[in-house]
């Protein structure tokens, strides 16, 4: 998909899982150290608008097919392991020692020299068969690759702290919506966070390690904290009042997902292992890894100082991965038929086309804005409906947001969508990742005119699965023609709004133009709307 690297005098890194939140911050950090990167990703697609995408090698496979595997680990010299399978159904497990064991076996076959994983770290004292799923597959994952017979190195890591990060949200949504909280018992469980720049820092350090070295490696920051304490020092850090916990015995892990999901963006597929991983103290029995890599001044980060710089990128819409860059494992992720008359089934179709007296580059950055906090422009009741309707179902709900607030890459998660393609000022293409009975996409794109206008073309699609989809596609037709209706003239007239307001500011201070910028504002009559 891309060219080859630019030389450089580095080993030769292979990483799996670029496209999730602790695999896209690990490349940029490998390039910067002179190390040579290729990535394995099941849609290179999803790399393509990274800023480093140009200076890596993307090819395309998956962990659980052994020919792509064994093509990516040509040349290779350090091997990442940094993908789960958690999420996937009952039979994650499974899936994950399956693809463990390629992986290794691969490696050893392409003389690869080194593996990295990155995994969880396991109470002490507590029988393997006494964890969580999630925490019991990562520590088969890691002895599958400790015997695989190349040199591996297992860091196990309890919370990780930065922005973006699963457990950072799940804290930063709970202490900050609630400032009296009835919590489960598991807010008194010891644990050892770790900031995600010490995490990096780790794994690139990994690299070069000696051949004889081959275990597992425990990695946490300097404080030992209960869930209690690092939400009352979040509060303190983010200048929130003081939190009032009252821990309670009776929520079970299930429960505690529930009530997670509720609060937070985080899906209860996700809080659900999160959560279960809290019940048991986790808390590093060794710091052997300063042995290989030496601690640099001033880290480990502090669990204060990681929240602080966590929220920094936050407020200063920097955070370059989040939880939710990786798919949704089992979301569809069939492209969008680019013939209307696609071979491959039946399409419902909502097809909208307007002609707006602005410029095409003041449409693209309402289009370019929409969802997370600028919603989706119409009935913003319906969309919170939806939403919360996936929920219940197992899916994401409306709630992931946005990476950032003004722009997109290929690839980012926006709420209950995924974009699939974006061409700057012309074209967004978002693909569904909601629960339904089959694919569906929605399709944007601005058209210049010339002479200040520019035409606004809308397509929501769906491709039914089945009986069950068919007639989902033809109950939510009625539904469409409103909520899709009122999305493409709400659209327009904010585009319309924001651009008569900047021209009415261009001998002011600029101050509406910049608002416009980030795709703020609403239009009257049909409020545009997203989430409540």
């Amino acid at each position: 998909m891309s060219p080859d690297p630019k030389p450089a005098e580095g080993p030769y890194c292979l990483v799996t899982g670029a496209t999730g939140y602790i695999g896209g911050r690990l490349v940029p950090e490998l390039l910067a150290t002179g190390h040579r990167v290729r990535c394995l990703a099941r849609s290179p697609a999803a790399l393509r608008d990274h800023t480093w995408a140009d200076r890596a090698e993307i090819v395309r496979g998956d962990v659980t097919d052994p020919e792509s595997v064994a093509a990516a680990m040509t040349g290779v010299d350090v091997a990442y392991y940094l993908v789960h399978a958690l999420g996937t159904g009952k039979g994650f497990e499974e899936t994950d020692r399956r693809a463990a064991r390629i992986f290794g076996e691969q490696a050893r076959a392409a003389g690869v020299r080194r593996i990295v994983y990155l995994g969880g770290l396991t109470p002490a004292g507590v029988p393997e068969e006494e964890l969580s799923p999630h925490l019991r597959s990562r520590a088969e994952v890691g002895r599958i690759l400790l015997e695989s017979g190349v040199p591996t190195t297992v860091l196990r890591a309890a919370v990780i702290i930065g922005s973006g990060s699963a457990s950072f949200e799940m804290l930063r949504y709970l202490t900050e919506r609630l400032p009296v909280m009835v919590t489960p018992r598991w807010v008194g469980t010891r644990i050892q966070p770790i900031a995600v720049r010490d995490v990096l820092r780790l794994l690139v350090g990994s690299a070069s390690m000696p051949a004889e070295v081959c275990r597992t490696f425990d990695i946490g920051g300097p404080d030992v904290l209960t869930y209690r304490e690092m939400m009352l020092r979040y509060a303190a850090v983010a200048g929130l009042p003081r939190r009032l916990i009252l821990p309670v015995p009776v929520l079970t892990p299930r429960l505690s997902s529930l009530w997670v999901s509720l609060v937070t963006p985080v899906p209860g597929s996700i809080a659900r292992p999160l959560t279960e991983s809290l019940r048991h103290e986790v808390v590093c029995r060794e710091h052997d890894i300063t042995r290989y890599v030496p601690d640099s001044p001033g880290h480990p980060l502090g669990f204060d100082t990681a929240v602080e710089l966590a929220l920094r990128r936050v407020r200063e819409a920097q955070v370059s991965t989040r939880w939710s860059s990786a798919s949704v494992p089992g979301a569809p992720s069939d492209p969008l038929p680019t013939d209307p008359d696609w071979a491959g089934g039946s399409l419902y179709s909502d097809e909208r086309e307007r002609v707006v007296d602005v410029a095409s580059g003041a449409l693209w950055r309402v289009v370019e804005g929409i969802g997370g906090e600028n919603g989706w422009y119409s009935l913003p009741l319906a969309w919170a409906i939806r939403g919360h309707l996936d929920r219940l179902a197992g899916g994401v709900g409306l709630r992931r947001g946005r990476r950032d607030a003004a722009r997109l890459r290929t690839g980012d998660s926006l709420d209950f969508w995924r974009v699939e393609a974006i061409e700057p000022g012309r074209l967004l293409r978002l693909r569904a990742e909601m629960r339904l009975p089959g694919l569906a996409w929605l399709e944007m794109r601005c058209e210049p005119l010339g002479e200040g206008r520019t035409r606004y073309r809308q397509r929501a699609l769906v491709h039914p699965h089945g009986l069950v989809g068919h007639a989902y596609g033809w109950s939510v037709a009625p539904f469409h023609a409103v909520v899709f209706g009122g999305m493409a003239r709400n659209i327009t007239r904010t585009a319309a709004a924001l651009a008569a307001d900047s021209d009415g500011d261009a001998d002011g201070d600029g101050t509406r133009a910049a608002e416009g910028s980030a795709g703020i504002g609403r239009p009257d009559g049909d409020r545009a709307g997203g989430p409540s």
